[in-house]
């Protein structure tokens, strides 16, 4: 029989990969608590309609790349291409605005049906925060704040685009002269850029193709048409990402591919990321909320492609364990090994120790200690067990290895590792 393969563009996480992004999750999480964003989980399969409607029908996403299809009640559904239109329906069906603010955050996979390359897949997985209930520059600042220091504990740099889309009257304008714009050198264009277009001019600053590139420098730009409440709003923003020495740069290209953004848009991009240079992007949606039966709401959030920032982080792969503990000699000494192991693991919640399972030689299991990854070995065999010691090995970063009492295993397991590293340990 054939061996069965994993879908297309829908890859495992094999344990080094899972640990980082467990590790990516974490990091996200942290952030966003600090800030004080509370965890909503949302389901993976939506109605298609939520999706139609705030997305947009036009747009690549729903025309192009969402997974659809039907229910044995004949119901159309679709398995969810981002996160922040199911967070808008989860706000609204259970009355979670607009009488008082949210701060909220998630994670889980997203789907869509495009050609799979590096940092592009048919699953993938984001990290989201949406707020909902505040319609101030400051609440933008604030997504952008927490976006920095979750990209600081990670150790990148990325680049912070920002612009703005202004109101929906504003838009109306700019989308008239685009349309006028492109529409005289409509012959020089590609069939999809023809349908973007048509369908949404706007969408024509995102195409990467030869001749749409050419055009855009003397395309109109929408600073232009900004009314004053718009510039206002934009440039409170600018003024306290300035104060907090937030870094950006400012982009009239960039519009993001959703229908439902006005007002900041924003993307962090990165070296490294694949097939695509933005790790993170989001703003500002006011209109989302209504658009989807609620109450008018103002909102603001991003999402960020943890496959993407993967690529990005350089790093040794995840160990398996902190600690190895062999045990070679006879059942007594097995025994007295699993009564240490539990010792441990009950004092130290945190730790991650593997013991060795199916016996072998010292040598043996050392080996199994080091292709584990651990940072230190604990060896207790027949003599060890006899003496009420254990013997506290170094696997990483040199040092000798020495006998302590079974009782002091544990701080001697701690002074070792910290002194590695220079953290605490667990």
């Amino acid at each position: 029989m054939s061996k069965l393969q994993s879908v297309r563009g829908m890859h495992d996480l094999l344990p080094g990969e899972a640990a980082l992004h467990a590790r990516l999750e974490r990091v996200w999480a942290r952030a966003a608590e600090q800030f004080g964003y509370e965890e909503i989980r949302l389901p993976a399969v939506e109605p298609a309609e939520l999706f139609r409607r705030a997305v947009g029908a036009a747009t690549d996403i729903v025309a192009k790349e969402m997974y659809e299809f039907a229910d044995r009640g004949g119901q159309p559904l679709a398995l969810r291409p981002e996160g922040t239109a199911g967070c808008a329906r989860a706000v609204i069906q259970h009355g979670l605005a607009p009488n008082r603010q949210q701060r909220l955050w998630y994670r889980g996979a997203c789907f869509r049906h495009e050609r799979p390359q590096q940092g592009r897949l048919r699953q993938f997985r984001q990290f989201g925060v949406e707020t909902f209930g505040m319609d101030g520059p400051d609440i933008d600042a604030e997504l952008l704040l927490l976006g920095r220091r979750a990209w600081r504990a990670l150790g990148l740099a990325p680049v912070l685009r920002l612009n703005t889309l202004g109101d929906a009257g504003e838009r109306a304008a700019w989308r008239a002269e685009l349309t006028d714009y492109f529409g005289a050198a409509a012959a020089r264009l590609d069939e999809d850029d023809r349908r973007r277009l048509r369908d949404n001019p706007l969408r024509l600053l995102d195409s990467r193709a030869p001749a749409v590139r050419e055009l855009l420098p003397d395309a109109p730009r929408l600073a232009a048409r900004l009314g004053a409440a718009s510039r206002a709003h934009f440039d409170e923003l600018r003024r306290r990402l300035d104060d907090a020495g937030v870094e950006y740069a400012l982009d009239p290209t960039l519009v993001r591919g959703l229908d439902y953004y006005d007002r900041t848009v924003f993307e962090w991009d990165g070296p490294g990321a694949g097939a695509q240079s933005a790790l993170a992007a989001g703003g500002r949606y006011n209109r989302l909320v209504e658009q989807l039966g609620g109450r008018s709401t103002p909102a603001a959030g991003f999402a960020v492609g943890l496959e993407r920032v993967r690529l990005c982080v350089e790093r040794a792969p995840a160990p398996g364990a902190d600690v190895y503990l062999a045990a070679p000699g006879s059942a007594a000494a097995e025994a007295a090994a699993l009564r240490l192991a539990e010792r441990l693991r009950d004092g130290r919640p945190a730790l991650r120790l593997r013991m060795n399972m199916d016996g072998g030689s010292l040598k043996a299991q050392l080996r199994r200690a080091d292709k584990s990854g651990a940072r230190a070995a604990l060896i207790l065999g027949d003599a060890e067990a006899a003496a009420g010691a254990v013997v506290v090995k170094p696997l990483r970063g040199g040092g000798e290895q020495r006998a302590v009492a079974l009782a002091a295993a544990g701080e001697a397991l701690a002074a070792l590792l910290q002194a590695e590293n220079g953290e605490s340990w667990p």
